[in-house]
């Protein structure tokens, strides 16, 4: 076997600190080496009791042929990478939404948004219309999953899903659902569950679906008879307004709102509270929490607070709309950067038509 190099070419002349260092350099090599040389190889997942007794279920549920099963097991391979990617830093870092909504609130996306809002304004309409979701929400989910279809991600999923239901404990139970769910969406696409290609956690395509969204909520928005994430994001768009209806998205309702916290208000137990907007406008307001003009909330909210280090807290009323977009991810940062995406798309998309009405008028008058 020919092993990789472990590291550059030593230079022809070394510095003294590089002389003092080498020898233990070239011992963690020759120990690396060694590990590479002896650690045992896992076993195919076919030939492991746990991914046996998962192919009797798929024969005993869903009527699968539990050979086939096994075949595309042995086929799959463990994805180290994909552990690694997966498991929670051993020390965690000071949440910092400052840092978080940097990664998303760029000219990338508000450029990229705008483009293909412009693009797919129809589609967009049409799901808009018909699942009471705006428009601007549905572009920002697909531009913080993906950038709008450019990185969906080159992970085999069979492979993916087969390591993390087998080889990843702490969440082999969700993933072993997840990857029943490929072989069933599979089956149901005429596809073979190794053709499809993902996330390190699995999601699929424009979206970024789990196998059991797609079986969900996936729908076929441009009729032509199949669902593809892969190349159509008129199929994504219709998809994500039909995901997020189906938890609750409520047509014309507010979203999210700042919220001014009075001074001595202790804010903690309220956004303990949870994610799911229970606090009532009242006992928000007998708290000190209210909207920056002076009112209470508009509905039941949460409070949600958006810390960054060695920076003023900033605090919002989420309402129901926003515990919807946690669904997509359970994360409040992450529903607050798709919210605030959105809303600069629409600011964007409102100050792109005044000045083409403007243009437009303009030479008009010109030519009168």
């Amino acid at each position: 076997m020919k092993l990789p190099r472990l590291h550059p070419p030593l230079p022809h002349r070394l510095t003294r600190a590089a002389r003092k260092t080498l020898p233990g350099l070239i011992g963690a090599g020759l120990l690396m080496l060694a590990t590479l040389q002896t650690a045992p190889a896992l076993a195919s997942f076919a030939e492991r009791d746990e991914a046996r007794a998962f192919a009797d279920e798929l024969a005993a549920r869903h009527g699968f042929d539990r050979d086939a099963i096994s075949a595309a097991l042995a086929n799959a391979r463990h994805d180290a990478t994909v552990i690694r990617l997966i498991t929670p830093p051993a020390r965690k870092g000071a949440r910092s939404w400052q840092n978080y909504r940097a990664r998303f609130l760029d000219r990338v996306r508000i450029d990229g948004g705008t483009a293909f809002w412009q693009e797919h304004d129809a589609a967009l309409e049409r799901a808009s219309q018909q699942f009471g979701v705006p428009a601007e929400i549905i572009v920002a989910i697909i531009g913080v999953e993906t950038i709008y279809g450019r990185h969906t991600g080159n992970f085999e999923t069979l492979s993916t899903l087969a390591t993390l239901a087998f080889d990843y404990p702490p969440r082999a139970e969700l993933f072993r659902r997840e990857l029943e769910a490929l072989f069933l969406l599979a089956r149901e696409q005429g596809r073979s569950p190794a053709d499809y290609s993902g996330s390190f956690a699995g999601a699929i395509g424009y979206p970024q679906f789990l196998p059991s969204s797609v079986r969900a909520y996936a729908v076929d928005f441009d009729g032509n008879g199949h669902i593809d994430f892969d190349s159509d994001p008129i199929d994504a768009i219709g998809s994500v307004a039909n995901y997020l209806h189906a938890h609750g998205w409520q047509a014309g309702a507010p979203v999210a709102e700042p919220a001014r916290v009075a001074a001595g208000t202790d804010a903690a137990p309220l956004v303990a509270a949870g994610i799911e907007p229970a606090l009532e406008p009242e006992a928000l307001r007998d708290a000190g929490v209210t909207t920056l003009r002076g009112d209470a909330a508009a509905e039941r909210a949460t409070l949600v607070d958006l810390e960054t280090p060695g920076a003023v807290t900033e605090y919002w009323l989420g309402y129901r709309n926003f515990y919807v977009i946690t669904r997509y991810n359970r994360s409040s940062f992450y529903a607050m950067s798709v919210f605030e995406l959105a809303e600069a798309l629409r600011q964007r998309r409102l100050v792109d038509r005044i000045r083409a009405e403007a243009r437009r008028t303009g030479g008009a008058e010109t030519q009168n």
